[in-house]
This record gives structure tokens, C-alpha cells and sequence, in this order.
């Protein structure tokens, strides 16, 4: 029969002197422990998503429809109207919404993509011409320019980037019956979410302790409600007004131009740019002063909207440093792509929310828990 051996005490000795004399050290060993711990979470959560990447995109898609509708909901409710006949009628409305969109807007958008990659590599040569007359200018006066590299460089990653969307053009149209059925269970399963996602959500919640699943549920309705429906109004806004502008300048394909800068407003932060980045980038293939205008309209538009309408939508909901704002996004992506880009930000705030709220309720009970004797009996304290 094996006994516990008592521990030696040189052992208790120099634990206690390393401790009086590095007092951080318990909390430098639990810092670098967690490191590494971290990192293998973040590699299992990467390789559950490959796994069942298509039944959490789905969900996923499916809750932030849901989050979305239960504010139209909810202003339903106010009018004196049931849960169940108020779902009903928003869904109604959204599906009429999206027939809507699909008879008119979607036709033309996949007639201004195909035009587009159609004419991307004539767009090239007209590029190439005139990158040849800038390189035989700057040889007239001697500047050490050398565009020629450049030019291969850029033609060889565009053709690539236009073969693959291509191919997965291709691809698409080959599986539209398939992305209908998503289509139709995503709706479906947001109307069920709709309806019975609290009684569910509730009791997932109960699993967990109170002082952590009360402000867990409440941030997590608030950051992603908040969050997405105020990244999609910012979206709308530019797409509303970038589209009339570019019609004005006649910029080529000005709808499929404006709807991918609005499309990538959905990208906190720095979504924006990286669409006026490659619309602008797009068009200088074509026409290089065109491309000055595109990139000045759209770039005073997004100040517009980043410093006057941003504040009022988004506000500091989240409350992050952007620094934390910026790796919580690189690490949405590297564990789920673009939706993990879509999600990262109000995940991190609905964590650092949760974090916050636990921390105040423990300094408040060990306020209380402090409180002189003295006070106790004198009954000015319950």
C-alpha cells in the first residue's frame, strides 16, 4: 500500500523564498502556460470548423438572420401583436423582399460579373500599353524606373485571380439548386430560431453558472443584434449612395462597383478599404483617371460614414482596443475564413463584456465582504 511522501523541507524552503522574493512569478508561470493552451484551443476550434464547416455555416448564417429580424419583431410586439403572428409577418416581408431582389437586382448583377471577367483581359493589354508609354517616359529622362517586372507580376496574379473566380463561377452555376436549398433551410431554421431560440438558448444557458450565463446571454444578444444590424445599414448607405455617383461618372458596372464596397463594409474596420482598394484597382486597369475619381468619391463617402453615421449606429458597444479588434479578426480568419472575419468582433465583445460584468460583481461582494464590524452592529449596513 503506496503512502504520500511528505515533501522535503529544503523544497518548502525554497518554494517560499522564490515566492517572497519574485512575488510575480505565480502569475508569469500562469501567463506562460496560457500561451500555449490558447494556441491549441484556437488549431482544435480551426479543425472542428473544416469538420463541420457547412452545418456551423449554416447555424451561424441562420442565427445573425434571426438576430436581425428580432428587432422588426420585437417593434411588431409592441403593437399589441402575438410572438408567433409577428414572426409571420416579418418573414413574409423578408421573403418578399428577397423574390423582390431576385427578380431585379440579381439578373443584372450576374450579367455585370460575367461582362466583367469577360473583359478583364482586354483590360489588361489597355493597362500593359499604357504602363509600356510610362516606362519609355521615365527611360527618356533617366529615372531609374523599371516597370517591366511590375507589369509581368500584376498581369500573371490577376489572370490567376480571374481563372479562379471563373472556375468558381462556374461552379456556382453548376450548384444553384443545392445553394437554393440552403437558401430555403437557412430561412427556415431563422423562423424556428425565431420562435423557440429562447426557450433553447435558455436552457443552454442554465447549464452554466448564473454570475456567468446572465451577462453571457445579455452580450451576446446585444453585440451581435447591434453589431450586425448596424454594419448592414452602414453597407446600405454606401451602396445607396456610391451607385448614383458612379452612374453619374460612368464607371463600368457601377451596381456590381458599389454592392462589393458595400458588401465589404460588412468587414469591421477595415472592410471599406480593402473594397475601395480593389474597385479602385479594377477600374485603373480600364481607364487611370476614372479610376482617381472612382477612389475620391468613395473615399469621401466613407468619411462620411465612418465619422458621422458610425458613431451614432456602432457607437463603443464593444468596448475594445483596436488592437484587440484587429487579432480578434485575424483570428476569425484563420479559424473560419470569412465568416470567422464576419463573427470575430462581436464574439470578442460579447467575451470582454462577460469578463467585465464577472469582475464587477466579485468587487462589489468583496466590497461587502469588507465592510467593519463596527458598521454591522451599529445597523448602518444590512
Amino acid at each position: 500500500m503506496s503512502r504520500d511522501r511528505p515533501v522535503p523541507p529544503t523544497a518548502n524552503a525554497i518554494g517560499f523564498f522564490v515566492m517572497r522574493r519574485f512575488p510575480n512569478v505565480q502569475r508569469l508561470l500562469i501567463v506562460g502556460f496560457s500561451g500555449p493552451i490558447i494556441a491549441l484551443n484556437i488549431w482544435l476550434l480551426s479543425q472542428a470548423f473544416r469538420y463541420f464547416e457547412h452545418l456551423i455555416t449554416v447555424l451561424t448564417i441562420s442565427a445573425i438572420l434571426a438576430f436581425l429580424l428580432n428587432y422588426p419583431v420585437r417593434i411588431l410586439e409592441r403593437f399589441r401583436l402575438k410572438r408567433d403572428q409577428a414572426v409571420i409577418i416579418v418573414l413574409l416581408l423578408t421573403l418578399t423582399l428577397l423574390g423582390f431582389l431576385g427578380v431585379t437586382l440579381v439578373p443584372i448583377l450576374i450579367d455585370q460579373t460575367a461582362e466583367l471577367l469577360k473583359n478583364i483581359p482586354d483590360w489588361l493589354k489597355t493597362s500593359n500599353e499604357n504602363l509600356n508609354q510610362w516606362e519609355i517616359w521615365a527611360r527618356e529622362r533617366r529615372l531609374p524606373i523599371d516597370l517591366k517586372g511590375f507589369i509581368t507580376r500584376i498581369t500573371s496574379r490577376i489572370e490567376s485571380q480571374v481563372q479562379a473566380v471563373a472556375a468558381q463561377a462556374v461552379g456556382l452555376a453548376l450548384g444553384t439548386v443545392s445553394g437554393l436549398v440552403n437558401v430555403i433551410f437557412v430561412i427556415v431554421l431563422a423562423f424556428y430560431m425565431l420562435l423557440y431560440g429562447d426557450r433553447m438558448w435558455q436552457g443552454l444557458v442554465s447549464l452554466l453558472p448564473p454570475q456567468i450565463g446572465l451577462p453571457l446571454s445579455e452580450s451576446l444578444r446585444l453585440n451581435f443584434q447591434n453589431f450586425f444590424l448596424s454594419q448592414l445599414l452602414l453597407g446600405l448607405f454606401m451602396v445607396g449612395t456610391l451607385t448614383p455617383i458612379f452612374l453619374i461618372l460612368k464607371v463600368p458596372y457601377s451596381l456590381l462597383f458599389a454592392l462589393l464596397i458595400g458588401l465589404a463594409e460588412l468587414i469591421p474596420f477595415i472592410g471599406a478599404t480593402l473594397g475601395i482598394g480593389l474597385v479602385t484597382l479594377l477600374v485603373m486597369l480600364k481607364d487611370f483617371w476614372l479610376a482617381v475619381q472612382v477612389a475620391s468619391a468613395a473615399i469621401f463617402m466613407q468619411q462620411i460614414n465612418d465619422n458621422l453615421l458610425a458613431p451614432k449606429l456602432i457607437g463603443d458597444f464593444t468596448g475594445l482596443n483596436p488592437i484587440w479588434i484587429f487579432i480578434s479578426i485575424l483570428t476569425g480568419a484563420q479559424i473560419a475564413g470569412l465568416l470567422g472575419v464576419l463573427v470575430s468582433v462581436p464574439i470578442a465583445g460579447t467575451i470582454k463584456d462577460t469578463i467585465d460584468t464577472i469582475r464587477r460583481m466579485r468587487q462589489h461582494a468583496i466590497v461587502r465582504n469588507d465592510v467593519l464590524p463596527s458598521d454591522r452592529d451599529n445597523g448602518t449596513m444590512p
